[in-house]
């Protein structure tokens, strides 16, 4: 692969619902570009961006991947970004370090909440945007529908630029509206023929759209069109340039990824109208003053880069994949991880186009690659000069809202399990794990079940590592509601010293559930032994881990030590613990003790439509509205809901409300468990216990 100036680049994340074509239309471009000999298949299996052995089984893309098309002397990185909400967190590092997202729509299926999503991401982080309208050969393509449902969302900024030359299985070629040109067939039988008559009228009136739109990317055209009611040729590409870089122009593309049709005439739109990263200006900070610090990307400013993405291989090792941000990049330049305050090494210096990797010896600015084996980087880190150290804003992931609790699948292979899944959370930072005290599993969170399944496989077929998951243990929590006096008396002679210990405990409710336990020592007279007070403490401190219902653990107790008795022979520590016991099991029962469960605090975000089907939901999870708030232009539900109804709620939620519904959920508090609910738990905790016994 040629050495790319930064001029000569142009950086596009393909975004957009599953299923719409995203990872055919990549294979696609590399095969009309000619930079692979035969285009292959997802049903196959075969295409370049999707080479995880996940990916080919199940048939969807699961990572972003990157493949640099080379076209006309220009090289177009396009990475490939999973459409399934499960994978979202992939769309972090590409949405970063593109300059434009193309949005890829059906021409059957139309506006998705996939695009939607696309579209939103792309404003929030400020890329150019455009929108690729593809399947144009399938039956009822339709592209003037969907060109109008994306103006009517998003306003007049949206225009055509490649219009279709007929559709479903008539679709043969495409229009270049600022060109004034048409294209039909693909591959070698492309050719430009004159623009069909009978679109004559179509391309007046979108060419008139298009002036308008550039016009008002710039003020001295925005004059200039006032005053005189037209604009040059080159004056029209400027204005065109302009509004896309700054997404004021949201340029509508038709394109047939699997014919291949209008793919060329697209290569030919992104080498000529889409800007190079060429004196964009990196925002970060200088990491020794935290003050702010702007990195132009030029060949002549100190080198830094970016790592978006990392690629965890058994066999290849650490693939750290970056954007050469400023400066230039080549196997010898020494790097500086900033983030990690470590010096780094790399073992080779590639560009990545699928799986496939080619060795480099220079990456310009702006361009994008990949390093092996860093030791110490991570997804989001900065690489750079130690003399001129920059460090760019980290990766924000989206927050894991399904968690489930992961085992390995045979005693002894724990350790196994959990490096593999270290290793995988350093490709998938959306990846969550923590250990839960109280239940001892460790539990692991991403954004769905499918998301979570992919770690299994992964597991299995990278690492050998057999994983189960399984529904996460609620947390439960006894306490009591009477306060009780119960005596412990551990009484044994079995010849010789025998053991002796007699108290007398005060149990009562503290009042606050966040408190575990409280001890009070109240005895007067010596009735027992100042040295056997602590050992009652002890004991009844082992004791309250397993609490007298379903063996939750107790909190919210106070235990007050107020009489007792001893014997000056057979008196022991461990006897004092034992009688401490005994009052505990018998004062605990005597005391109205309940079941805590832990209640969430939830923020549901979904467009008007749904409140009805959430509000309803909530009311039948036991769960209790708060609230309700306008949020970016959606309803926001705040509700206390208990956690024992949440496990599945972020599959439910999607199908309520078609993908478009969010959510995001934090512990408040314990709360007393209703007397149905808590006799199916403690029902459930006693089989448990004999199954295990």
């Amino acid at each position: 692969m040629a050495d790319y100036q930064t001029k000569d680049i142009r950086n596009i994340a393909l975004m957009g619902h599953g299923g719409e074509g995203k990872t055919t239309l990549v294979e696609s471009m590399l095969f009309a570009a000619g930079n692979i000999d035969r285009q292959g298949r997802v049903e196959d299996g075969s295409t370049t961006a999707d080479f995880d052995p996940e990916e080919t089984r199940r048939g969807i893309s699961i990572s972003a991947a990157v493949a640099p098309v080379e076209w006309k002397n220009v090289k177009i990185n396009v990475i490939d970004v999973p459409g399934y909400f499960d994978f979202i967190g992939e769309s972090s590092g590409p949405i970063r370090v593109a300059s434009t997202v193309g949005i890829v729509v059906s021409a059957v299926g139309g506006l998705t909440v996939g695009a939607d999503k696309a579209w939103a991401a792309s404003v929030r982080q400020g890329n150019g945007r455009l929108f690729i309208v593809n399947q144009m050969d399938r039956e009822n393509a339709d592209f003037d529908k969907v060109l109008h449902a994306l103006r009517e969302k998003y306003g007049s900024s949206v225009v055509p630029l490649l219009v279709p030359v007929g559709s479903s299985s008539n679709f043969k070629g495409v229009v270049n509206l600022l060109e004034n040109k048409a294209f039909e067939g693909a591959g070698k039988a492309l050719k430009e023929v004159p623009v069909p008559e009978s679109l004559g009228d179509l391309v007046d009136q979108y060419m008139g759209e298009i002036t308008e739109a550039a016009a008002e990317s710039d003020d001295e055209l925005l004059e200039k069109y006032f005053e005189e009611g037209e604009l040059s040729h080159e004056e029209i590409l400027v204005g065109f340039r302009k509004g896309l870089q700054a997404g004021r122009i949201v340029p509508v593309i038709a394109v047939s990824a699997l014919s291949g049709i209008g793919v060329s005439a697209l290569l030919d739109m992104m080498k000529g109208y889409l800007n190079s990263p060429e004196g964009a200006i990196n925002d970060g900070v200088n990491p020794k003053t935290g003050e702010s610090l702007a990195r132009k990307c030029d060949t002549g400013e100190p080198f830094s880069a970016f790592v978006f993405k990392t690629i965890a291989d058994p066999f290849v090792g650490k693939l750290s994949l970056i954007k050469v941000m400023s400066g230039t990049l080549t196997p010898a330049t020494p790097l500086y991880n900033v983030s990690q305050e470590k010096t780094e090494k790399t073992s080779g210096l590639f560009t990545m186009r699928g799986k496939k990797q080619t060795g480099v010896q220079l990456l310009y600015a702006g361009d994008i690659g990949a390093l092996s084996k860093l030791n110490f980087t991570a997804t989001g880190d900065t690489l750079c000069d130690q003399n001129a150290p920059v460090k760019y804003p980290e990766l924000v992931f989206p927050v894991p809202c399904f968690t489930k609790a992961i085992f390995a699948a045979k005693q002894g292979e724990e350790d196994k399990v959990f490096s593999g899944l270290s290793r995988l959370q350093e490709e998938d930072p959306s990846i969550r794990t923590e250990k839960n005290t109280e239940t001892t599993e460790t539990l692991i969170s991403g954004q769905g079940e499918l998301h979570l399944d992919v770690v299994r496989s992964k597991l299995q077929n990278k690492f050998g590592a057999a994983a189960l998951l399984e529904d996460p243990k609620v947390p439960y929590r006894e306490t009591i509601r009477k306060t009780v006096s119960a005596q412990g008396r551990h009484k044994k002679q079995s010849g010789g010293h025998g053991q002796f210990g007699d108290v007398w405990i005060e149990f009562s409710p503290i009042g606050d559930t966040n408190v575990d336990f409280e001890f009070v020592d109240a005895v007067v007279g010596g009735v027992v032994p100042r040295n056997f007070i602590p050992s009652v403490e002890k004991g009844l401190r082992e004791n309250i881990v397993k609490g007298v219902l379903a063996g939750y653990p107790m909190v919210g107790l106070r235990a007050k030590l107020y009489d007792g008795s001893y014997h000056a022979v057979d008196s022991s520590e461990m006897a004092f613990k034992t009688a401490a016991r005994i009052a505990y099991k018998k004062g605990c029962l005597e005391a109205g003790p309940v079941l805590l469960e832990p209640i969430m605090h939830v923020e549901i975000l979904v467009p008007d439509e749904y409140m009805g089907d959430i509000m309803g939901d909530i009311n039948k999870r036991r769960g209790r509205i708060m609230g309700m708030n306008q949020v970016e232009g959606q309803q926001q539900v705040v509700a206390e809901v208990p956690q024992s109804e949440m496990s599945r709620y972020a599959t439910d939620l999607r199908s309520m409300t078609q993908a478009r519904g969010t959510f995001t959920m934090a512990f408040e508090r314990y709360e007393e468990v209703p007397g149905e609910v808590s006799k199916k738990i403690i029902e459930n905790a006693k089989k448990e216990e004999e199954e295990e016994d």
